[in-house]
């Protein structure tokens, strides 16, 4: 019966871990750019009371073992990275990838972040940012006299002059992919940083081995699907519960166990 009271309780830690990653998926189902994230559990060591093939007599064995589990525990999380919804907005520097990739932006420090959300802004400077002044990688500006903008599935951004018909180059949007994105760690602020699991960064231009293309004016939605994340909060309320109920159920046993004279 303490067995079980273990049980149970690494049970609801499980449950509480499930739930902490579906309010999560929730809190962000308007995010753009925001992947769902899924909790993994694996149940944990059995005592082997009796193997399985175990002679019971000179000629006959055992065809299933005995062994009693230890209980369950969340090993890690992993992002469902699926297409979200593309959401047109009209404005020019709105920006969504259209199959696998991340953009890449400057940090603060130096270094590279990757994003799925195209939600570019302009600085004091002219330059393409994030809403938090983090400049794509490479960088590109706008000069304040340019009329359009216009930004290629190829990542080829071109700007319109005043009295000039014809558009100019001015830079390129690049993208970056990766052997495992799972494995890619979470900042905040819609913002990952690659790792030794996920491999390098392969920058290149949209379209080309494997990677998604620009698409101008729309936004990427987040593939968080509310009423599957509700359904599984259910599910994990009622686990919960369930394993609430089997503390209770031992402590009963426990408390008859002890008044026995």
């Amino acid at each position: 019966m303490f067995r079980s009271l273990h049980i149970a309780a690494t049970g609801m830690q499980a449950q509480e871990s499930q739930l902490d990653t579906i309010s999560n998926n929730l809190a962000n189902s308007n995010t753009v750019g925001f992947k769902k994230v899924r909790a993994d559990f694996q149940d944990l060591f059995y005592q082997n009371i009796r193997f399985a093939g175990t002679q019971t007599s000179t000629t006959t064995m055992s065809p299933t073992g005995l062994q009693i589990g230890s209980g369950v525990r969340m090993v890690g999380t992993s992002r469902i990275d699926t297409q979200g919804a593309m959401k047109q907005t009209g404005n020019n520097l709105d920006l969504a990838i259209e199959g696998a990739g991340y953009f890449v932006v400057t940090q603060p420090d130096g270094t590279q972040a990757f994003t799925r959300s195209g939600q570019f802004k302009l600085d004091a400077q002219g330059r393409v940012t994030t809403p938090e002044g983090l400049p794509l990688d490479p960088p590109i500006t706008i000069p304040p006299q340019a009329t359009s903008v216009a930004i290629g599935r190829d990542g080829t951004v071109s700007m319109t002059l005043a009295g000039q018909p014809n558009p100019t180059q001015i830079g390129s949007v690049q993208v970056a992919s990766f052997v495992n994105t799972a494995g890619l760690n979470p900042l905040g602020h819609n913002l990952f940083q690659f790792t030794q699991a996920s491999g390098d960064p392969q920058l290149g231009v949209p379209g080309v081995d494997g990677r998604g293309t620009i698409l101008q004016g729309a936004v990427e939605q987040a593939n968080v699907e509310v009423v599957e994340e509700m359904i599984g909060l259910i599910a994990a309320q009622r686990a919960y519960e369930v394993n609430s109920k089997v503390i209770s159920a031992a402590d009963d046993m426990l408390k008859n166990a002890t008044n026995l004279r």
